[in-house]
């Protein structure tokens, strides 16, 4: 079964709670596996809810200013020419003995013929030093800096709810921490806690100076966030099948941006990953326990850096575990497709998620492949993390 993180802060009494993955019953695994979908073990919605946040933040994007220094630049941009690509997992000769959360999933499934057009790319992840300067010159107040608003969060609390005190609506965001050794990491608690006061700025939630990250992919951002950014800057996020287009590199039927070659096979480091035990211990043989500084790795064949690995990043899609389905019963090649025209869960219908891609430095066989190709992972659009940024593209 996919573990994916896909997290729901649920309030209960005056405490907020992770709740933990669900046994799924052997009828519902059954039935999932008929349709090529991975149910995850953490269910999402929105804290202050979808309808609530598509109205506040939609509108303070509508009315964000674009820069006209940054719109006519294509500085720190890659061209990727266009053309034709089977999209999905590939399934492998050797690779059969590798722990199942290592190999394709069932929402990568099947593989399907996609052209995609030429586009600009940025060529690493949006950096906290870019972010600042939006920020300073737009005045742009993030989802994870606003305080809980309980109005509209007891519309979706039980009724007779308990307002809880003060204190635990302030705002903040999701931050890693090693679990016990001892601790199930099939619970989300264990290694990810809601820290007040988290941030954008405060990345970790004890961030003491951020000029020493100013060269750091910037985290704790928001769908909302990373498209109030690329209004600014006169780009966009790129649609799911550009990404894993850009992320392939022009390799056919490869497993990773470098190939086949299995990921610890060797000494060289590829990207910003999790050596060793996780979620309990990272021996950061690659340098970085958490996020490295942009460019720290080699670029793949299309001269973009971190398309594997440091951090998640979001794309402009809906996630649908049937969506690749749809595309290939069309029997027709899916020129530029869009993904899905809303999003989907096949357990929780009230669910509303887009796709990201790419991987993060808590990637590990052991739990999620993000550094592979078609590797699929979702969250909500309001959805803050240690590990989850962006870059953007530009048509051409």
């Amino acid at each position: 079964m996919c573990k994916f993180l896909n997290l729901k802060l649920v309030f209960i009494g005056l405490l907020f709670l992770f709740l933990g993955c669900k046994n799924e019953s052997k009828k519902q695994l059954e039935e999932a596996d008929k349709i090529g979908y991975s149910i995850g073990c953490i269910d999402t919605n929105s804290l202050l809810g979808k309808n609530y946040l598509d109205t506040k933040f939609l509108t303070i994007i509508d009315n964000i200013p674009t820069s006209k220094t940054h719109a006519k630049s294509y500085s720190g941009m890659v061209l990727i020419k266009g053309g034709v690509f089977k999209m999905g997992g590939d399934v492998l000769e050797g690779f059969k003995s590798m722990p199942k959360t290592a190999l394709p999933q069932g929402d990568e499934m099947p593989k399907h013929q996609v052209e995609v057009s030429s586009f600009y790319m940025d060529e690493h992840e949006v950096t906290i030093g870019q972010f600042l300067e939006f920020v300073e010159a737009t005045g742009y107040k993030t989802v994870a800096e606003f305080d809980i608003d309980w109005e509209e969060l007891k519309k979706q609390a039980p009724a007779g709810t308990p307002k809880p005190d003060g204190d635990a609506l302030k705002a903040g965001a999701l931050v890693f921490h090693y679990a016990n050794k001892n601790a199930l990491k099939d619970n989300l608690a264990n290694w990810w806690s809601f820290v007040k006061g988290a941030s954008w700025k405060n990345p970790n939630g004890k961030t003491s100076n951020l000029n020493a990250l100013l060269n750091h992919p910037v985290a704790q951002v928001s769908w909302y966030d990373a498209m109030a950014y690329a209004k600014w800057v006169d780009k966009r996020l790129p649609t799911e099948a550009e990404y894993e287009y850009a992320m392939r590199g022009g390799k056919k039927n490869k497993m990773y941006p470098w190939g086949n070659e299995k990921l610890f096979e060797d000494t060289s480091y590829k990207g910003n990953f999790l050596q060793g035990n996780f979620p309990y211990k990272n021996t950061a043989e690659d340098g970085f326990q958490f996020t490295s500084p942009v460019k720290s790795f080699p670029p793949n064949n299309y001269g973009l850096y971190d398309i594997s690995g440091n951090v998640w990043e979001w794309t402009n899609d809906w996630y649908s575990p049937l969506y690749y389905k749809e595309l290939l019963d069309a029997n027709r090649i899916a020129k530029n497709p869009q993904g899905p025209v809303k999003s989907l869960e096949i357990y929780n219908q009230q669910a509303t998620n887009k796709v990201v891609r790419g991987g993060s430095f808590l990637c590990n066989d052991s739990w999620c492949s993000g550094y592979r190709n078609a590797r699929r992972m979702r969250l909500t659009p309001d959805s803050g993390m240690q590990h989850v940024g962006f870059r953007l593209v530009r048509s051409n």
